[in-house]
């Protein structure tokens, strides 16, 4: 196998925790059924991955808040109140990426993330500072696990594609990353991801 020049994060669930029940709990009340419902049946995954894709998060409120007035706030809360989904770095994390860069070893990101939503967050994360290019899917129109995005990435990244690892938390994207041709992994926690990428061989301790 070639030698491995540069890894590419996900974002959410890798560097970064992001996470609505965050915010739908104090939304709620700390009522963590009631929170877990509305998410997975008003404000869910599916109709989230279309402002990842591009959507404008005001055209996405209000298509929704047509559809379900009854819930306009708690709708509406999802957007403004956006910044209380997300959590600290993920543990761990940041000590791989460093060292991975004091070994010369290139870093990189792509993300399924709203370009609405990241400057929030751009400046928050010292982590976020230590990747040569961050790809967004809300800045193409297009999400992972779709090969046009991996593609867009690697073209801008400009490190052949065999050089590369990339590391996502999604099965569905790992996936999607090995059928452009990508070595891809898995991640679980920072632990393992140390781990998984020793045995590429690249520099890290235990």
């Amino acid at each position: 196998m070639a030698e491995i020049r540069g890894v590419v994060f996900d974002l959410g669930g890798v560097v970064v925790e992001w996470d609505p029940m965050h915010l739908y709990r104090n939304v709620f009340r700390g009522e963590e059924a009631k929170a877990a419902d509305f998410l997975a049946h008003i404000c869910t995954p599916a109709w989230n991955e279309k402002q990842d894709a591009g959507r404008p998060l005001d055209e996405a409120a209000a298509e929704l808040v047509a559809r379900h007035p009854e819930w306009e706030a708690e709708i509406r809360a999802y957007y403004d109140r956006w910044i209380e989904m997300i959590g600290g770095p993920v543990p761990g994390t940041r000590e791989v990426m460093a060292e991975l860069k004091a070994a010369g070893v290139r870093l990189f990101a792509l993300s399924n993330w709203s370009a609405e939503t990241f400057p929030r967050i751009a400046e928050r994360f010292e982590e976020l500072a230590m990747f040569e290019q961050i790809v967004l899917s809300g800045e193409h129109g297009c999400v992972k696990p779709e090969a046009r995005l991996f593609r867009i990435a690697i073209e801008r990244f400009a490190v052949p594609v065999r050089e590369l690892v990339f590391v996502d938390d999604s099965l569905r994207n790992v996936a999607g990353a090995e059928a452009v041709g990508l070595r891809a992994l898995l991640f679980r926690d920072a632990a393992k991801l140390r781990s998984d990428l020793a045995a590429l061989g690249l520099p890290l301790g235990a």
